[in-house]
């Protein structure tokens, strides 16, 4: 790993963001305005937001970041930029970081965005520091861009990058706890919600929201996500190929 390639991958991938504007508005405004669609939904029972509005803070980042990440990284092996980018002196745990590192700044943006107004414009209820939400925010839309550059190793192409979102994103969605409570679940989805990195994601969010924070096992929620992030973007390295079939 060299730390002067990973950043200068870092800084190509936010360059192309920059020019990008439909992209950039899709990883920071639309999990605003996903969330902002669900407080209108509930506008009659604001207590049902209240409930599962903490947990969406992590659903909405992950599952955006997870597809255009996934996306972009398939491009980038599909039109021969990544073979050329492997004829410098770069791993590919220094391509994947630079990825990372990247849509982790975008995450910061998208997580300062999202938290804002769920909390100042949509009244939240949550009963833990804003500060901490935002942290345990952007480790999700970062847990989405691990996941993504993962499942970008195993795809051929855009469209079945796509594909792999049902597969990897929607199973954690159902059985994360936004929808049933996950000790709620039968014995079988229960064990199987233990080991899926969305469950310690929306665990984590959650516990900030009630008021248990870093120091009261919101914070081992945190770390266990972080663990996930690292195992995926190691994961991710030992798999990538640099070309296309």
């Amino acid at each position: 790993m060299n730390p002067r390639v990973t950043f200068a991958i870092a800084a190509r991938v936010l360059a192309q963001l920059r020019r990008d504007h439909r992209t950039v508005a899709m990883l920071v405004v639309m999990p605003a305005l996903l969330v902002t669609l669900m407080w209108w939904m509930f506008a009659e029972t604001p207590e049902t937001f209240d409930r599962v509005g903490g947990a969406l803070l992590a659903v909405f980042p992950s599952i955006i970041m997870f597809i255009v990440t996934s996306v972009a990284t398939l491009r980038e092996r599909s039109s021969g930029t990544l073979s050329r980018l492997f004829t410098l002196p770069m791993g590919k745990l220094d391509f994947l970081l630079g990825y990372a590192l990247a849509f982790a700044l975008i995450a910061v943006v998208q997580a300062a965005v999202v938290v804002s107004i769920a909390l100042y414009a949509l009244d939240l209820d949550i009963r833990g520091q804003a500060w901490q939400l935002g942290v345990v925010a952007v480790l999700d839309g970062v847990l989405g861009t691990a996941l993504g550059l993962l499942a970008s190793a195993f795809a051929s192409t855009e469209f079945q990058a796509v594909q792999m979102m049902p597969a990897v994103m929607i199973p954690q969605l159902l059985l994360c706890g936004l929808l049933v409570p996950r000790d709620h679940l039968p014995a079988v989805l229960q064990a199987v919600s233990d080991v899926l990195p969305l469950s310690y994601a929306v665990d984590a969010v959650g516990g900030v929201a009630i008021g248990r924070g870093f120091g009261q096992g919101a914070g081992t929620d945190a770390l266990v996500v972080l663990a996930f992030i690292l195992a995926a973007l190691a994961f991710a390295a030992a798999t990538l190929r640099r070309r296309t079939p």
